[in-house]
């Protein structure tokens, strides 16, 4: 996958085209990933009396496809699209298309 977790990211499709958020989860399985403050949606959650926590409608970040979504490279601020390199030492390393600074 071309993104982690961490990174900055620019939903490029969808309802919440434009928005930026950081990544808090990754499932390389199912190519989704959830970014904070993107494709929220809203969950009924039950009163837990045990817990103490209180029912009522919430809103929660909902999982998005890695495909929708564009690594914000940190230098030029913009989204980019990554490139991978193979340093000398055999380390990989993902870097930004247009300023080429290593991410």
């Amino acid at each position: 996958m071309h993104v982690r977790r961490d990174d900055t990211v620019m939903a490029i499709a969808g309802k919440d085209r434009g928005k930026k958020g950081k990544i808090l989860r990754v499932f390389p399985k199912s190519q989704r990933v959830i970014v904070e403050g993107v494709n929220l949606a809203k969950k009924h959650v039950r009163p837990n009396p045990a817990k103490q926590e209180q029912g009522g409608i919430i809103q929660k970040e909902a999982g998005i496809h890695v495909s929708n979504v564009m690594l914000c490279c940190p230098r030029c601020n913009q989204p980019t699209r990554v490139g991978k390199k193979t340093l000398e030492d055999g380390t990989k390393m993902r870097y930004c298309r247009k300023c080429q600074e290593m991410i």
